[in-house]
């Protein structure tokens, strides 16, 4: 599959990483002329999410305060609490002034929530950053579904797994995920790549964080496991969770016994690093460069050069806050709802310096190429190295046809 879109965001600041959020935004905060709405997870199950809609917020002001952003969380256990998330998300569009709802990430219940908003408000915008739902089941009813290319970066963290001398492979996730398309899909690419590239592929279930052992439960199932697969696995083996509450206890227990990491699944120099090696970023916040270099610094210190990995910005932070940016500009009509450019434009704005590569996703059953969802990925950072050029690799055409069954 040929991407329909590169971005090579080597913008003013290429030789460092500049976040653009610190700069203070001069919009006005009282009396915003519209609203936009944005429904996110928890600082528990999504952190780097909810401080992406926080930046709205700081950039554009609450409602509450005459400012233009309202920001909901729904439930931990989304699952079981589907209608109430639902409802959270349609109520947003009772206010008069709603002109955008975005949710990230796209949990369960999401394209009913848009279908339903959609019915009674078809000019409100329904945009949503990584869906969990199937991509013809969100396409129908959102504008816009940002969702990060699984299908890209089932060979791509592979082949990262592999430079870094990763002899096994081991994907760790539940039923649940997998019954998702695309975790599901991601994951035979996954297999497939290590079958290509000589590296044993492993797959360990562990426990769901929205199931009754709840996220405190499901961490404590990978502290304990961790240790027991570094000795069954051996050292050069590589780990990735599909779920966030996974990644600081894996990250944590990989430090002490071994092992690699490439990056999370949804990848952030935030996403599980502070708990894991108790860094504090206070002093930090809101500045990735800063943030990046801080993380870096103490994973090489503990002796983690060359076997952690991330992005050199948050995905969740980027896709939360570029989401309502852009959600902005086509309201204010400084951009076009369907511009794959005007969309990077925007997600730029919190990635000044960093290479991205992505497309529009094609369907696997019809090969018919969607207009309003598109994958996309960074650069892979490895923490005491630095960048591997995961962007301008070639991913292989026949990664692109591996079929999912559920």
């Amino acid at each position: 599959m040929k991407k329909t879109l590169v971005l090579a965001a080597a913008l003013t600041c290429a030789a460092s990483f500049a976040f653009v959020g610190c700069k203070e935004k001069t919009a006005a905060k009282a009396g915003a002329d519209f609203h936009i709405g944005i429904a996110t997870g928890t600082v528990s199950q999504s952190e780097d999410d909810l401080r992406g809609a926080e930046e709205l917020i700081r950039r554009y002001g609450a409602v509450k305060d005459g400012g233009m952003i309202q920001h909901i969380t729904y439930p931990d256990d989304f699952m079981s609490q589907q209608e109430t998330t639902i409802s959270q998300i349609v109520a947003l569009a009772d206010d008069p002034k709603m002109k955008a709802i975005i949710v990230n990430q796209g949990v369960p219940g999401t394209a009913e929530a848009f279908r339903r908003i959609k019915e009674s408000h078809p000019d409100i915008l329904c945009f949503t950053g990584e869906p969990h739902e199937d991509p013809l089941v969100i396409q129908k009813s959102a504008d816009l579904a940002v969702s990060n290319d699984f299908m890209s970066r089932g060979y791509t963290i592979v082949w990262a797994a592999k430079q870094q001398g990763a002899k096994t492979f081991v994907h760790i996730s539940f039923p649940r995920h997998m019954s998702y398309e695309t975790l599901g899909l991601r994951r035979n690419i996954m297999e497939q790549a290590c079958a290509d590239l000589g590296i044993k592929f492993v797959f360990e279930t562990a426990p769901d964080p929205t199931s009754d052992v709840g996220v405190a439960g499901a961490q404590q199932f990978i502290l304990e496991k961790v240790p027991q697969w570094i000795e069954k696995y051996g050292k050069d083996t590589a780990f990735f969770c599909t779920n966030d509450a996974h990644t600081e206890p894996l990250l944590k227990q990989l430090a002490q016994f071994g092992g690699i990491f490439i990056e999370a699944d949804l990848p952030s120099p935030l996403m599980g690093y502070p708990g894991a090696f108790g860094i504090d970023l206070t002093a930090e916040a809101g500045d990735f460069a800063k943030i990046l270099q801080k993380v870096e610094k103490t994973v090489v210190d503990a002796g983690g050069a060359g076997r952690f990995g991330t992005w050199a910005f948050s995905y969740g932070f980027t896709v939360s806050a570029g989401l309502g940016e852009f959600a902005k500009r086509v309201v204010e009509g400084t951009a076009e709802k369907n511009s794959s450019a005007d969309l990077f434009k925007a997600l730029s704005e919190f990635t000044q310096g960093a290479n991205w590569n992505g497309g529009y996703y094609v369907d696997q059953s019809t090969g018919v190429r969607a207009k309003n969802q598109i994958l996309i990925y960074m650069d892979t950072y490895i923490l005491g190295q630095g960048f591997l050029k995961t962007t301008e690799l070639e991913v292989p055409e026949k990664y692109f046809k591996i079929k999912f069954s559920k």
